[in-house]
């Protein structure tokens, strides 16, 4: 950890760019499975079948594109945060404050809020334990060692964590697996796991559907048609793999091109687990348990799990409790502590440095370094406190329906935000006032949407939501489809209308011009410079007291000040964080291996669809 030197803004949020490829895929697959992925995933898989596991797979093709289309020029253009690239790349202030304040917004509603809800329902089954006093214990100590450590530190607690996670998993499998008598019995015993208790409802509500075991689906019946599936999944997954500030700023920490590379067809093949770890449990979950995970009485599920809609989300918890020995059972336990941590660190690390570099910047320009330094790990700490205040409104809000919740909140904010960095890297002509009109009218549309719902609610197979069919009646992964079109026509339409933004302000921050040598002229001056003129004035320093010098320690706040770099080394230091040149026969290595990577994806959408 020393090595990272954390009292720097570099070593704190990059990892001082010296990761390599296999911690880097390990954290990517660890940040993005959570507990919502236990817990929601099993869940949506006991109520409608392998289809979710779709979600998980369509990773493998998208984090090829983030290695090798979106990550060269995050690199070429040296920046640390998403909004930070949007500012060199646009100029102004108002896009990098939206994408600042919006991707804060989304850490809350969706990340954090989801992790902390399926993370009490695993608690309260397991140990009995009030959610409040499991979820503010938790969240101290995950706050400990984001606070102390930094990047380097989530890294490497991603990668162990990851570890315990896919071991447990494979293991609970195994149990699952033995206890239904095979492979060759799961699809039949599955297409009969109905629940005891129907009373007068409608036999689709509690019937597992007929395309259960496949992921490609009806375009118009299916509950997750395979147009959206294919299409507005893939915009979500781009705006989440290739724009999301936990995602990229793991890739920014390799320390070359390769790595990142690497690591990515790591994290994707580490993305194909999840079908066979999660959605496969989740299913016999109902199998064993069908009068309490299939429920379709509100009665009797409210009974089981405190929900009316349904009790699908207690799936793989349950088969924890009740089907491992007490050892394993503590195995699986720190499993899902895991992955809860795992999530959160990776969120309040990377909404730290969001905060920091994009919104503390703007009220306090002349900060110092170890300001912005205190003022990350504080924010933490506020983070936590909203977090914790809206527990009450995630137990309250489509507890049925968790992982929907998450993917379509997603489905209604995001698209617009994908289609801003797709035009931004992939198309020059596109313009600052192009993209923020994009970006508004993108949200009002997405806003309206979303809103609506939380009015009508979502409603389940027994009593649907009241919400007008012209409003709530698109499927979500084609609202996603049909938000980005307009968006994108927006961004494009409005930016041909108005005067494109010169050359000499764009190389190295879009793919034409990735590779160019000219010195770039900034559209605006960075909101933060480290001071150093006034480092020049020796003062006489005094000796801090022991109390002073182990906050300073715990916080990576070190006295020692960085050694001051001539201009020829900080032009060497500043070419070496925006290399990205990679060693012939590690690039061809890494090229074959994505080839691979794809073939594989193509192999498994086949073999279930």
């Amino acid at each position: 950890m020393v090595r990272t030197n954390r009292s720097t803004v570099g070593g704190f949020f990059l990892a001082g760019r010296s990761m390599v490829w296999w911690p880097i895929g390990a954290s990517l697959f660890a940040s993005n499975i959570g507990s919502g992925h236990f817990v929601g995933i099993a869940g949506t898989a006991a109520a409608s079948g392998i289809a979710t596991g779709g979600f998980e797979w369509n990773a493998l093709v998208v984090v090829v594109i983030l290695g090798w289309l979106f990550v060269p020029v995050y690199i070429k253009a040296g920046v640390v945060t998403m909004p930070e690239y949007l500012k060199k790349r646009f100029g102004g202030q108002r896009i990098r404050i939206y994408l600042s304040v919006l991707s804060l917004f989304l850490y809350v509603f969706t990340k954090i809020s989801a992790d902390m809800f399926s993370g009490a329902i695993f608690i309260n089954l397991a140990l009995g334990l009030n959610i409040y006093i499991a979820v503010i214990l938790l969240l101290a100590i995950t706050a400990l060692y984001t606070v102390t450590g930094g990047l380097a530190a989530v890294i490497y607690t991603d990668t162990l964590q990851t570890f315990i996670m896919v071991v447990g998993s494979f293991i609970l499998m195994g149990f699952a697996f033995a206890e239904i008598g095979g492979y060759d019995n799961f699809q039949d015993l599955y297409m009969n796991a109905v629940p005891s208790v129907t009373a007068n409802i409608s036999e689709k509500c509690f019937e597992p559907r007929a395309d259960s075991f496949h992921i490609f689906r009806d375009p118009i019946t299916g509950d997750l048609p395979w147009p959206g599936l294919i299409f507005g999944l893939t915009i979500q997954a781009t705006w989440y793999w290739c724009t999301d500030q936990v995602i990229v700023q793991r890739c920014l920490s390799a320390k070359n091109l390769s790595h990142v590379k690497g690591g990515c067809i790591l994290c994707g093949y580490l993305k194909l687990l999840p079908m066979f770890l999660i959605v496969f449990p989740g299913m016999i979950s109902r199998i064993l348990y069908p009068d309490v995970v299939a429920c379709v009485d509100p009665d009797e599920c409210f009974k089981h799990c405190g929900a009316t809609v349904g009790c699908t989300n207690i799936a793989y918890p349950k088969m924890v409790v009740d089907l491992m020995p007490n050892g394993l059972r503590g195995l699986m336990l720190s499993v899902m502590l895991a992955s809860l941590m795992s999530s959160l660190t990776s969120i309040f690390n990377s909404a730290s440095t969001l905060f920091t570099m994009d919104i503390y910047t703007k009220i306090r320009r002349k900060a110092s370094e170890k300001e912005l330094m205190i003022a990350g790990r504080v924010f933490i700490l506020v983070l936590i406190a909203v977090s914790i205040a809206w527990i009450p409104m995630v137990q309250s809000a489509q507890s049925g329906q968790l992982f929907d919740y998450i993917q379509s909140i997603t489905g209604y904010l995001t698209p617009p935000v994908a289609a801003v960095f797709i035009l931004a890297i992939f198309c020059k002509r596109v313009n600052e006032t192009g993209a923020f009109y994009g970006l508004t009218i993108g949200l009002l549309i997405g806003l309206s949407r979303m809103i609506a719902e939380f009015v009508y609610g979502t409603g389940s197979c027994v009593e649907p939501s009241k919400c007008p069919e012209i409003i709530c009646g698109v499927h979500y992964l084609y609202f996603a489809i049909i938000l980005f079109t307009l968006s994108c026509i927006i961004i494009l339409g409005i930016s041909l209308m108005t005067k494109p933004i010169p050359d000499k302000y764009l190389y190295r921050l879009c793919w034409s011009l990735r590779n160019s040598t000219e010195e770039r002229e900034d559209l605006e001056k960075d909101d933060w410079v480290a001071d150093n003129d006034s480092m020049e004035i020796e003062e006489p320093e005094e000796e801090p007291g022991f109390c002073k010098k182990a906050l300073m320690c715990f916080c990576g706040l070190e006295q020692k000040k960085a050694p001051k770099l001539t201009k020829e080394e900080e032009a060497a230091l500043k070419e070496q964080l925006t290399d990205t040149t990679e060693a012939p026969l590690w690039r061809n290595i890494v090229n074959a291996n994505a080839l691979i990577l794809l073939c594989v994806c193509v192999f498994f959408h086949g073999f279930y669809g």
